[in-house]
């Protein structure tokens, strides 16, 4: 309206052309010209009256049109926009069966496309966005949270609010969890699956980390974890456009209405478990749903009943089980790979590769070039490894065929100082296995200075108490296995004389003074 003032204005007092007065306010001539011939039709005069009003300028110069009367048949919209919703029905196919129930008394099909968007003009905007039943689920995380008492230590922990809504007929899902993180993110879906019975042909998430590993506007890439649960369950995910809130309206009215009519009732209440606050946000989840819808016919529920629910998908018949993806290398040195502090096995001949570890509660696969090559049992011992005998070269598996009475076996073979020097090496270690190394290296030395001078060699440094390989190494490469050995229990040999060396006497006299 001030543009039309802005027009009487340069037309009346400026005496100015059509032209020019487009110009100056950046507007067609047509429609300056237009603007002009609806004043003088108005029998209105410059300046205007002051209590012409924008609304009442409005009407003088656009007067609304009278409604001829008409004896045709009006479509119930209502119904119009339901049947909208249903899979591959169209206006045209809407109006042919209008038609066909009025043959000589029914709107034209421009007339009743236009008459549609007036009726639809009127209703609440989150009720007319038109989703095919069965087709989309919006999920998403409600903004406000929930406090949750320990009832024995007093510690306060903030539940998250996880909300899926239907887009043909709004149903809507929601549950408390502790976290946001990928296992609670797939199995707050699993839940939602279960809650509507069925799996629909599309999950419209928001942007969030669980979801989506790197947001993009044409090619997002979706978290490893949340695809294989979307292709368990037979859908596809189709993250919201980032900044595009309307991409994603139906879970922020579903998000609105949670914390409008679940969490605003529930808070004053306490609540001591998780298990507590899903049983209460359940009941008037129940309610929800059950409201009457303010400008449509029935409700949330009367309209999953009879629309959306025959359109889902069925359920997996195999339960799903939650799990996390992430990617390693295999160790250079011991062909393990490791996953939160513990260490596990996989074929040597894959060292340095990258592989793809898929993990439960119970279970760690690994997976090259998406093939399994691997299966755990899942270990929480930090610093601990997890090895299985196939993935051992050869010579490491010969290793683990070794025992200390096979060890010993094959010692005594070599003499009875060579058998009771593996014992020595094996006991004095916390387990026997770790003294295997130093016994297979000290029966590998026979190869180098033969049986006889191995068994002297030991029997010397058994003497000495030296239980170790080195100690028998060194004896062997001084060549002193066959020098005679010092009785046990010989005296010390005297210190040597010099004035740095105090002596007995010393130590004697210090302790008198004292």
């Amino acid at each position: 309206m001030r543009k039309i003032r802005e027009v009487l204005r340069l037309h009346a007092e400026c005496r100015l052309a059509g032209r020019v007065i487009a110009r100056s306010l950046a507007i067609g001539p047509a429609t300056v010209y237009d603007y002009i011939a609806r004043f003088r039709l108005a029998n209105l005069t410059w300046p205007l009256p002051p209590d012409l009003d924008d609304e009442s300028l409005e009407r003088r110069l656009f007067p609304p049109q009278a409604e001829l009367p008409t004896d045709r048949v009006m479509p119930d919209w209502s119904h119009i926009h339901q049947e909208l919703r249903r899979p591959g029905v169209t206006l045209q196919l809407l109006w042919e069966e209008y038609k066909a129930k009025h043959l000589g008394d029914g709107y034209q099909y421009s007339r009743f496309c236009g008459l549609y968007r007036e009726w639809a003009r009127r209703v609440d905007v989150t009720m007319r966005q038109q989703h095919t039943a069965g087709e989309r689920l919006f999920v998403d995380y409600a903004g406000d949270t929930v406090s949750i008492i320990d009832a024995d230590t007093g510690e306060v922990r903030r539940a998250q609010i996880f909300v899926a809504v239907l887009g043909a007929s709004s149903y809507t899902y929601a549950e408390a969890t502790w976290t946001q993180s990928v296992p609670d993110w797939i199995a707050s879906h699993m839940r939602a699956f279960a809650f509507i019975g069925g799996v629909t042909t599309l999950v419209v998430p928001d942007n969030l980390k669980a979801g989506v590993a790197r947001p993009d506007r044409y090619d997002p890439d979706i978290a490893a974890a949340y695809h294989e649960m979307a292709r368990h369950y037979g859908t596809a995910i189709v993250p919201a456009r980032v900044r595009k809130p309307r991409d994603k309206a139906k879970a922020e009215a579903g998000v609105l209405l949670v914390e409008r009519w679940i969490l605003a009732v529930l808070r004053n209440q306490r609540f001591f478990s998780l298990v507590e606050l899903n049983m209460a946000i359940r009941q008037l989840l129940d309610r929800l749903n059950r409201k009457p819808f303010k400008k449509l016919p029935g409700s949330r529920l009367s309209v999953f009943e009879e629309l959306e629910r025959p359109a889902l998908k069925a359920l997996p018949t195999q339960r799903y089980e939650v799990a996390e993806i992430r990617k390693a290398r295999v160790h250079n040195a011991d062909y393990h790979v490791e996953l939160l502090g513990h260490y596990y096995s996989l074929p040597y001949t894959l060292v340095r590769q990258e592989v793809e570890l898929r993990y439960t509660a119970t279970t760690v696969e690994v997976l090259h070039r998406g093939k399994r090559v691997a299966s755990h049992a899942r270990s929480h011992e930090r610093g601990k490894h997890t090895t299985l005998r196939e993935h051992m070269p050869t010579g490491h598996q010969k290793y683990l065929e070794w025992t200390p009475e096979r060890i010993t076996s094959w010692a005594a073979k070599r003499g009875v100082h060579v058998a009771a020097m593996t014992t020595a090496i094996m006991t004095s270690r916390d387990h026997p296995v770790q003294g295997f190394r130093a016994c297979l290296g000290l029966l590998r030395l026979e190869r180098t200075y033969g049986a006889e001078r191995l068994d002297a060699a030991c029997r010397r440094a058994l003497h000495f108490s030296a239980h170790g390989y080195k100690s028998v190494e060194r004896i062997l490469t001084a060549g002193l296995e066959g020098q005679p050995l010092p009785p046990r229990g010989a005296d010390t040999p005297p210190a040597p004389d010099h004035e740095n060396v105090r002596g007995g006497a010393y130590y004697a006299e210090e302790a008198t003074h004292a």
